[in-house]
């Protein structure tokens, strides 16, 4: 029979509660001594959270910033562009990798990308590549590493800036280097969904480039380094002090948090692999933080009927291109266009993964998949 929309699934996509269960007690804790000093903004435990995301992701600067998308527009703002720009973007992202070109004044150039990760074609964006070119954002999608070797050598034939949106990759690796910490820039996001999460909005920019990170910190700042003295038109884009503080206790178990994670998709792997789906994997060399476990299936709308009906949460990421959104309409786009991305969001199903998502669970899920 099935279940009621009202009522709660037997295996929810994320489980925040649980979650967030272990971690009540430091959390109050911190509220008390931030009630107590008072630094709500630009405080210490930013500080500290900045210190030691850098230090985690092996880079020289972390800038902590009010949330992924602003990571992204502070990170297209700081390399300097302008009207006219062009940055490479992968057609199949959430819709917020592209806006942060848009907001710093620059045009998104769409390129498809690869089946099996989902990620920005290296081949592609090498024939989409203009005069008017100046970066290049491959986005960590769903955890997996972009393949960063032939983008990078992309961006120094052409004199690009590499700006990566790992917003949902943290901790993932590219041949033992951590995602954020390859290119020019690396953007994150810390909503509560994904595998670093605050409680509430939150965003990091990370960068070896100390002229950047100087840059960065005053555009987020209002353009200021000394109160009241604004160098620059900048914006009000910090990093709440309370939301830095949970983070510091989150990131220390988020090594963890991603072995869970993978031993949920190991689990699915081994349960699915007569489903006749393309299920996901890591590329040799590459580790996957498992944001998403999504897998693709020409029956897709089938096996979400068989998940809702057995009341277990799932999701389509993405149901259309960001490259057809109607924010883009006037690009130019038809279908046709990106036909990777195309197949990507009329096949994909993202099933449950969270660090807290029991061998039972992934059963469940596994036997409603197969009917």
């Amino acid at each position: 029979m099935p279940t009621l929309a009202s009522d709660p699934p037997k295996v929810p996509f994320l489980d925040l509660a649980a979650h967030h269960r272990p971690f009540a007690a430091a959390f109050r804790k911190k509220l008390d001594e931030l009630l107590k000093n008072s630094q709500f903004i630009l405080g210490g435990e930013l500080e500290e959270f900045e210190r030691e995301f850098a230090a985690y992701l092996g880079v020289k600067h972390a800038v902590g910033v009010s949330n992924g998308t602003d990571a992204l527009r502070l990170a297209c703002e700081a390399v300097g562009l302008k009207p006219g720009d062009e940055v490479i973007v992968p057609a199949y992202t959430f819709v917020a990798t592209a806006f942060g070109v848009t907001f710093a004044g620059a045009t998104p150039r769409f390129v498809d990308v690869t089946r099996d990760t989902f990620n920005l074609d290296p081949e592609k964006a090498e024939k989409a590549v203009t005069a008017k070119t100046r970066a290049i954002l491959p986005v960590h999608l769903f955890g997996h590493p972009a393949d960063m070797d032939p983008i990078l050598a992309l961006a120094k034939r052409h004199g690009l800036r590499v700006i990566e949106d790992a917003a949902q990759a943290h901790g993932a690796e590219h041949k033992g280097r951590k995602v954020g910490g390859i290119g020019d820039l690396g953007c994150f996001s810390f909503y509560p969904t994904k595998n670093l999460s605050a409680l509430g909005d939150g965003g990091a920019v990370t960068t070896n480039d100390d002229a950047l990170a100087d840059r960065l910190r005053v555009l987020r700042n209002l353009g200021q380094r000394q109160r009241y003295v604004h160098e620059v038109a900048g914006h009000n884009n910090r990093l709440d002090n309370l939301q830095a503080a949970f983070l510091r206790l989150k990131l220390r178990k988020l090594d963890a948090f991603n072995g869970k994670r993978a031993l949920a998709a190991a689990q699915y792997a081994k349960q699915l692999a007569r489903l006749g789906a393309v299920l996901p994997s890591a590329r040799p060399g590459c580790t996957h933080a498992w944001h998403l476990y999504s897998i693709l299936h020409p029956e897709r709308d089938a096996i979400r009927a068989r998940l809702q009906a057995a009341g277990i949460a799932c999701g389509v990421y993405y149901s259309l291109p960001a490259a057809y959104q109607e924010c883009y309409r006037a690009l130019g786009h038809t279908p046709g266009d990106f036909p990777v991305a195309e197949l990507l969001c009329a096949q994909n199903l993202a099933l449950p993964i969270f660090p807290e998502i029991t061998p039972a669970q992934v059963r469940a899920v596994s036997v409603a998949c197969r009917g």
